[in-house]
Parts: structure tokens; sequence; C-alpha cells
């Protein structure tokens, strides 16, 4: 086998993984998607015959390349966090996955994303790249230009901001996705009093359809009438609905044929359902990927 088909081999084996971390890193998929591929461009420019683990070595180059666009967006103090972002990201509920776990772990969202947002580049890359990914401190020292020690203090400081500014719901991820199947399947069986089981009695419904979307509610608050919300409008998709993690909270979405149509963010606290952010902007589901589906 050649060199350059050997090296493209290797790159889509580890595309999902790099995808990953950059998003978690970046907190865009657009800006994520640009990291991987300038990191595919420096792989075709590079010599790794002597390259022993490619894993870690793309991971290296597409975090440095993500310290670099950290830099430069500090410098240009552009804001990219809004109530949804430009690109949601959606994945299914895996086993044993590391990738699927840094969606899910705890804290890890919207919420932290706003967090993140106020950490320096370097202790932003340290905290993601060691206690999402659990890269070691003596391979993220020379990527942020530290020693071993040094990129410890960085990501033992961001932790504690992180911590201190989004203390983790108590709720294992397995009750959480329980919740959310108890949601779904009693959506899907039209079910009133079973949803009120699953809500929490002042459950706060948000929902962004944008210019071109189907009219829903911006707000509502009651766990009465959210479920009547639930059950009228959305009964014709709820054989439909898949439980996902959507930007780091346990959620679900609904997916036509030809794109997804809807997706849903749940706050659950215990067994139930404080909050509900419901997605049915069309200009921002055309671009979302549900990965692992």
């Amino acid at each position: 086998m050649d060199s350059e088909k050997w090296q493209a081999e290797q790159f889509e084996q580890y595309r999902g993984h790099l995808r990953a971390v950059a998003q978690r890193i970046l907190g865009s998929a657009a800006e994520a998607d640009d990291a991987v591929q300038e990191a595919w461009i420096r792989l075709s420019r590079s010599d790794t015959a002597e390259v022993e683990n490619m894993r870690g070595w793309l991971t290296t180059v597409v975090s440095r390349i993500c310290l670099d666009m950290l830099r430069a967006r500090q410098t240009r103090r552009e804001d990219f966090v809004d109530e949804w972002g430009d690109e949601p990201v959606v994945a299914l509920y895996g086993e044993d996955d590391p990738e699927h776990e840094a969606l899910i772990a705890d804290g890890v969202g919207l919420a932290l994303q706003v967090v993140l947002d106020t950490l320096s580049p370097a202790e932003r890359l340290a905290f993601v790249l060691h206690d999402m990914f659990g890269v070691p401190f003596d391979e993220i020292g020379p990527i942020v230009d530290r020693t071993p020690t040094a990129a410890r203090q960085l990501a033992s400081r961001a932790r504690r901001r992180i911590r201190g500014a989004h203390e983790p719901d108590a709720a294992s991820v397995a009750q959480q996705r329980k919740v959310v199947e108890a949601f779904l399947a009693a959506s899907r069986n039209g079910d009133f009093e079973a949803l009120l089981e699953v809500l929490d009695p002042d459950v706060v419904f948000r929902a962004s359809s944008g210019a071109a979307g189907p009219p829903v509610p911006v707000s509502l608050r009651g766990a009465e009438d959210v479920a009547t919300l639930v059950l009228e409008r959305g009964s014709p998709f709820a054989h439909l609905g898949r439980p996902a993690i959507v930007n780091g909270r346990p959620g679900a979405y609904v997916a036509l044929p030809d794109r997804v149509f809807s997706l849903v963010a749940f706050t659950i606290v215990g067994d139930r359902v404080t909050e509900m952010d419901l997605l049915v902007d069309p200009v921002k589901l055309q671009a979302v990927r549900v990965q692992g589906a």
C-alpha cells in the first residue's frame, strides 16, 4: 500500500474522534470541520513513516490548530455562543465510547460552553484534552508550550472555575436516559398522565422555530400546559422520536427520510424534566448530523 493511501485510511479511521476533539475545544461545529480539514492538509504534507501512534499524532495536530484558532478568536473577541449555536451537536448514546461520553460528561453542554469561553485558550485546551478525552499531561504540555506539571495546573484551574460556575446534577447518565425514554413512550402512547409523571410541575418549555419554522409557543410553564402541547403538536411525529445527546444534554430528535425535523434538549433533576428546549428552526436543523446514526 502506498503512503498516500495509508494516510487517507488512517485519517478516515480517526476523523470522528478528531471532530469530537475539535468540537469540544472550539464549541463550533463549523470551525471544528475547518480544523479537521487543516489537520488532513498537514498530514498529507508530512512524512509519517516513523509515527507509531497515528491517533495520538493527529490529536496533537488538530489540538494545535484549535489552539491557534482560539487565540485568533480571543484577539477578535467574537462570541460564538447563542441559545442553540449555529450547528447543534447531536449524538446517539454509545456504550463505552469516549467520544460519546465526552458529550454527556458532567456539565458538558451549552451552560459549560459559556464557562469555557471565559478560560484562556491554554486552560481550555488542557481541560478538554485531559478531562474529556484522557490525553496525558506529558502530551498536552508541548501543545501549550508548558511542562506537564504546568499543563496539569492549567487544567486544574479550569476545572475549579467550571465547578464553581456549574455544579452538575446528581442524576446519572443512565437515569437521565430512562427519563427521556419515559417521555418518548408517553408521547407515542398519547398518555397524558404518564407525561405528567415525567414532567416537573413547574417545567419550563422554550421553543426556537426561526422565521421559516412551524408556529410554536415561544415559552410555556407548567406540566399540564406542556403535556397538552406535546400531545397536540407532537403526536404525528412521536413514533419517530429517538433518545440522543443534544448539545451535551439528554434529549431526543425526530428525523424524516431527508432531514432532521426537530431536536429537544432536556434539563433533568432526579426523575423529572425541569426544562425543555425545542428546536424546529429548519435553517439550523439543515446542518445537523446525528453522530453514530
